[in-house]
């Protein structure tokens, strides 16, 4: 039971961003930053008392101990901020973002998440500030939130503020060169604006990449009519085909016609396991594998795994169009973008 006596109380909804496909490029209009890929959250600390508050209103703060005590030991006194949890990591020599990590620490087990927290620690980035002592900030515009942000982050160990810039031209360069600290695209905020929860009133905008990918297999939607998602692999060096992800989200009437497609090339009456779902344990994960023979265009904005036999695709994926003119024996990991790999403190605040 929580019983913080702040100006602004959870739960609480985050404000949200709606998508663009370019950075807004009015100078003195927007502040922009990085975009962070871990789960979002709101802290609310009072004394001793401290809240993590997942997007959705669920407290995350079993799942992350050691945070809750460096939000304790870290921030103001008092204070409500927005952020995000992430867990970086050292790969090839520079520190960025590792989600499978992240991901792996929302366990049931108590003992599982007292080892995990010893093992993968979380970090917190602070992108917003909603209120400072007895001061809500709600209604104040980003400039001044934003000089609360930093008032409020007093140790920078375990929590952080980021990086921001009013320049548009290095908001878009920002774009591409900070995904290779596990970053996946650019928020712009306007310096002006009040901070709206719930509200779509930030810009977005993320990476978009295409791959041709062979389909290896597919799950039956759960209506039990036409395709669910199609499993989509591709060749590594050695010759072996390895699964990347799927993609999904088909109209009814694509669903169907994608199912005529395949369903001629299913292997006997062949059902294999997929892999359980961390997030809905009921899920039927089962899948039905076909003749590696069709090659689709699929959409998507950027790949998980620091090795090419962990590699895959971090979300699901769109389905563009069948590629009857390419051999599926071409679709290897070479047509992949390789992100710049700049190291995580480049993204952060210098103190």
């Amino acid at each position: 039971m929580y019983t913080v006596d702040l100006p602004v109380l959870p739960p609480l909804e985050p404000m949200l961003a709606k998508a663009q496909n370019r950075v807004p490029d009015e100078a003195g209009i927007w502040s922009y930053e990085p975009k962070w890929d871990g789960f979002r959250a709101l802290v609310f600390r009072d004394g001793a008392e401290v809240r993590l508050q997942s997007r959705n209103g669920k407290d995350l703060g079993r799942y992350f101990p050691e945070l809750i005590e460096a939000l304790g030991d870290e921030l103001a006194a008092q204070c409500v901020l927005d952020g995000e949890i992430v867990v970086p990591r050292e790969i090839d020599g520079r520190t960025r973002l590792d989600w499978e990590s992240l991901s792996q620490r929302v366990h049931p087990a108590a003992s599982r998440v007292k080892m995990l927290a010893e093992q993968t620690p979380a970090h917190f980035i602070g992108f917003d500030a909603l209120a400072t002592g007895d001061r809500a900030l709600l209604d104040e515009p980003f400039r001044v939130r934003r000089a609360a942000l930093i008032d409020s982050v007093h140790t920078a160990q375990w929590c952080h503020v980021t990086r921001t810039t009013e320049d548009p031209q290095l908001g878009a360069q920002w774009l591409e060169e900070f995904e290779g600290a596990g970053l996946d695209g650019v928020i712009a905020k306007r310096l002006d604006g009040p901070y709206l929860p719930g509200k779509r009133e930030m810009v977005k905008v993320k990476h978009a990449r295409d791959a041709d990918c062979v389909a290896i297999g597919y799950r039956i939607h759960k209506s039990g009519e036409g395709i669910g998602s199609i499993l989509l692999g591709l060749y590594r060096e050695d010759g072996e085909l390895q699964m990347v992800g799927g993609a999904a989200s088909f109209t009814a009437k694509n669903r169907l016609k994608l199912l005529a497609d395949l369903e001629p090339l299913r292997i006997g009456d062949e059902l294999r396991e997929g892999e359980p779902s961390r997030w809905n344990s009921a899920a039927d994960k089962r899948w039905i594998p076909v003749r590696p023979e069709k090659v689709c265009e699929v959409a998507y904005d950027q790949m998980e795994g620091n090795t090419v036999h962990g590699r895959r695709f971090r979300h699901a994926v769109k389905f563009i169009r069948w590629r009857p003119d390419r051999d599926p024996r071409s679709c290897t990991f070479d047509q992949l973008d390789v992100p710049l790999h700049y190291d995580l403190y480049d993204v952060l605040e210098q103190s």
